[in-house]
């Protein structure tokens, strides 16, 4: 059985790879057999002809991907694709969408959309929000109750990081975006903002 680590790393992957659909980043070879990713996402990429394996197999091949993942993750860390905070890694390919599709992107990646847990999680997603000068959503949205706000899970924030006199919507307002200086601010759902996913 495979161990719950893999599958984040193999998110990650997918969502990276994605990403560089259009060309491999210097100095990482393609991986053999795998066949290009369409831009838009990952429901037609497929790994032909995947034998089967082993343990020892299996152990081998996770190995060499974690390697190939690692060097990749530090080609985007230098190109500012990637921040890490914690145990979470956040993760965007510098591209907009409204708040629903960036829940639908993230999930089809195999994460989720960022949400800032503590002081450290906010500052690895401001990063992308100076970075490219752009706002992002995050997982979080209005309870039932107007101006009462929580993560997508239904879970209490148990931080935040509201902008001055926020959330102001009284109850149209129902998303929450992150300003350039890391604050937060109840927004309308429908606007395009920069793409942030956690793994």
């Amino acid at each position: 059985m495979l161990s719950p680590q893999f599958h984040k790393v193999f998110g990650v992957a997918f969502f990276l790879l994605t990403c560089y659909a259009q060309g491999n980043p210097a100095g990482i070879p393609p991986v053999p057999g795998f066949t290009g990713l369409p831009e838009d996402g990952i429901a037609e990429a497929f790994i032909s002809d995947f034998p089967s394996f082993d343990n020892n197999e299996m152990e081998d091949v996770i190995l060499q991907l974690g390697s190939r993942i690692s060097r990749l993750e530090g080609v985007l860390y230098l190109e500012g694709k990637i921040t890490a905070s914690g145990r979470k890694i956040f993760a965007t390919n510098g591209k907009t969408a409204d708040f629903y599709t960036t829940v639908q992107k993230c999930k089809q990646a195999g994460g989720c959309i960022a949400t800032p847990g503590n002081q450290g999680e906010n500052a690895a997603i401001l990063y992308f929000v100076k970075q490219f000068n752009k706002y992002a959503y995050l997982g979080i949205k209005q309870s039932v109750i107007p101006g009462k706000f929580r993560s997508l899970s239904g879970a209490e924030l148990n931080y935040t990081n509201w902008y001055l006199s926020e959330p102001s919507g009284k109850g149209k307002e129902e998303c929450v975006e992150m300003y350039t200086d890391g604050t937060w601010n109840d927004k309308k759902c429908n606007q395009n903002h920069l793409i942030v996913c956690q793994f």
